[in-house]
């Protein structure tokens, strides 16, 4: 397995890798299915090239046989605080098992860490049992800040901290 920044050109493959994630976990994400499935084509381009290009955004593909099996986004806020996230973390149910949400997560937190973060969040949708105890085995904590899911305002979601070192995971 492995793990590299999306191209200019991997418009598709985000397309496709984000439609699956929505189709196969649609309580987990900001957005829904119907969302994704509406946006032009040429948007998953645009996508594709700012976050192979930015400083502040990128998006991170897991392959495993020369085959796209998952992504992760990372960002940096355009606010005060620049806090840095991860989101949208996905991986195909048949390669789970072979930790590559691990492998994603942690490439995109020490590019934000080389980004200069000391700190990586991610939102989790508080249903979201396994999640909670996926960052938490990477040294994600509580926040205890909790706000309504952007696309599904009856749940709630929870913020989580991860506290980097010297540009490594904690």
């Amino acid at each position: 397995m492995t793990v590299s920044r999306i191209a200019a050109q991997q418009g598709p493959v985000l397309r496709e890798l984000r439609t699956a994630s929505l189709r196969e976990a649609p309580y987990a994400f900001g957005e829904t299915l119907e969302d994704a499935l509406q946006v032009e084509p040429s948007s998953f381009d645009e996508t594709a090239f700012l976050h192979a290009n930015s400083a502040k955004l990128a998006t991170f593909l897991l392959y495993t046989e020369g085959h796209p099996c998952g992504l992760v986004h990372a960002y940096i806020e355009e606010s005060s605080d620049a806090r840095a996230f991860v989101s949208a973390l996905w991986v195909a149910p048949a390669v789970r098992h072979l930790r590559g949400g691990e492998l994603l997560v942690n490439v995109a937190s020490e590019w934000l860490a080389e980004q200069g973060a000391a700190e990586v969040h991610a939102w989790i949708a508080d249903e979201n049992r396994t999640a909670m105890r996926f960052y938490e085995r990477l040294g994600f904590g509580p926040t205890g800040d909790r706000r309504a899911m952007p696309s599904h305002e009856a749940e709630a979601e929870s913020l989580y901290v991860r506290h980097m070192h010297s540009g490594r995971h904690a």
